[in-house]
């Protein structure tokens, strides 16, 4: 076995293991792109192995998506998915799990109608709002990996030859999941340890509040009562534990929905709908999105904090180094996976249910009374920089330095 098949198959192993962590006679469903059809192959087989019922496979592709956008009549983008949505809402209400293998050219759908673009947003957010709900709530296993494709590994690498830009995002995609090391479970065990640690400590603390401060960036965010700090894992509803994100650097919680004041400076480019924000500025009061600016995509930005009124809000504030593997490796990505594991991030949207207290069995409405934001979308933005200090404040006013110059002081 050649040493790139050999990283596959435990890259294979780590996503049905550890990250959706595949219980005998559960079903799996694996949602992919063409080009993650050899891993797909081997996370069906590893599936079965470890005991699956049944493996379901949805393919999709780029090609196809990008005519669907060009092509289809205009009033189809009115149209909900409710037989999407429907099936996998049966599927988890049966104990399914689900896994994401992704792929796309961060610049998919660059010059389609705004108006489209939205309107698809509206649609599939309305029709999935249940599975979100479920999902926020950690009743069933999920999780993410990635595979390159063509389009996404020149716009990774556009100053390497053609011909090795795959086998270089590859490369970087092994690395960031610990797949290069020679036993790649027990170095996430220690990792998510390392990870717990620091939300153990935050938790001990149970913050009032955090102030950001950056160039560009000078932001408080409160936190609400009963909030919690969340590592790598999750326990699902039967549980059972699961990896959401492959790879993952973050510790996270939920801010106040109305807690959020000043402006921040968003430090790495976002790939949203099949466009590129990049350099833009956030402003809030109350907790709600005054105004935004951004040198590129700024049209789209603003669309993105119009679909619906929870848009307006955070719903997830996460810590991460400017000294992890990520960062370190000087790649910017352009897919928020591995790009917000590079960077202190912030989520416009819909909060985790289980970032608070007795939060996940709760409905919409109690959440939004306990101060946790809703939503029919949810966006992660990067804001983190070797520039930047966090400041913990108690609800006696005591201050703790958090991050200084980008890292962890604590």
């Amino acid at each position: 076995m050649s040493d790139f098949q050999e990283k596959l198959h435990k890259y294979a192993e780590l996503a049905v293991k550890v990250g959706v962590n595949v219980q005998p006679g559960q079903t799996l469903v694996v949602n992919s792109t063409l080009d993650g059809a050899e891993l797909v192959r081997l996370i069906v087989e590893k599936a079965y192995e470890a005991g699956a019922r049944t493996v379901k496979v949805n393919w999709s592709d780029d090609t196809v998506t990008r005519l669907r956008y060009q092509l289809a009549a205009e009033d189809s983008f009115l149209d909900e998915p409710k037989w999407y949505a429907g099936e996998l809402l049966e599927l988890v209400e049966n104990g399914a799990a689900i896994l994401h293998v992704i792929s796309s050219d961060p610049d998919l759908l660059k010059g389609v109608s705004s108006e489209r673009l939205t309107n698809h947003q509206k649609t599939y957010g309305k029709a999935m709002s249940k599975f979100r709900q479920y999902q926020q709530a950690d009743k069933f296993s999920w999780s993410i990996v990635a595979v390159p494709s063509v389009a996404w590994a020149a716009k990774v690498f556009p100053d390497v030859p053609a011909d090795q830009q795959v086998d270089k995002l590859w490369e970087a995609i092994f690395r960031t999941v610990r797949v290069d090391q020679p036993d790649t479970i027990t170095a996430w065990e220690q990792h998510i340890a390392n990870l717990t640690q620091k939300s153990d400590y935050l938790n001990n603390k149970n913050f009032k509040k955090l102030h950001y401060i950056a160039p560009g960036t000078d932001l408080t965010i409160e936190l609400p009562e009963g909030h919690l700090w969340v590592a790598a894992d999750s326990v699902n509803e039967q549980g059972h534990t699961f990896l959401a994100n492959l790879p993952t650097e973050e510790v996270f919680t939920a801010p106040l929905r109305t807690g959020v004041n000043g402006t921040v400076s968003s430090t790495k480019p976002l790939s949203h709908a099949g466009n590129i924000i990049d350099e833009f500025t956030i402003t809030f009061e109350q907790g709600r999105i005054v105004d935004v600016k951004a040198t590129q995509g700024e049209e789209t930005l603003k669309q993105l904090v119009e679909l619906d009124e929870g848009s307006h809000y955070l719903g997830e504030v996460a810590l991460v180094p400017h000294g992890s593997p990520i960062s370190q490796s000087n790649i910017l990505f352009y897919n928020t996976l591995f790009d917000e594991n590079a960077s202190n991030h912030l989520a416009i949207g819909s909060a985790y249910a289980f970032n608070l207290k007795d939060g996940k069995g709760l409905s919409q409405d109690q959440l939004l009374e306990r101060g946790l934001n809703t939503s029919i979308t949810h966006v992660d933005f990067m804001v983190g920089s070797g520039e930047m200090d966090i400041f913990g404040i108690t609800g006696d006013g005591e201050k703790i330095q958090l991050f200084d110059k980008g890292n962890w002081a604590i």
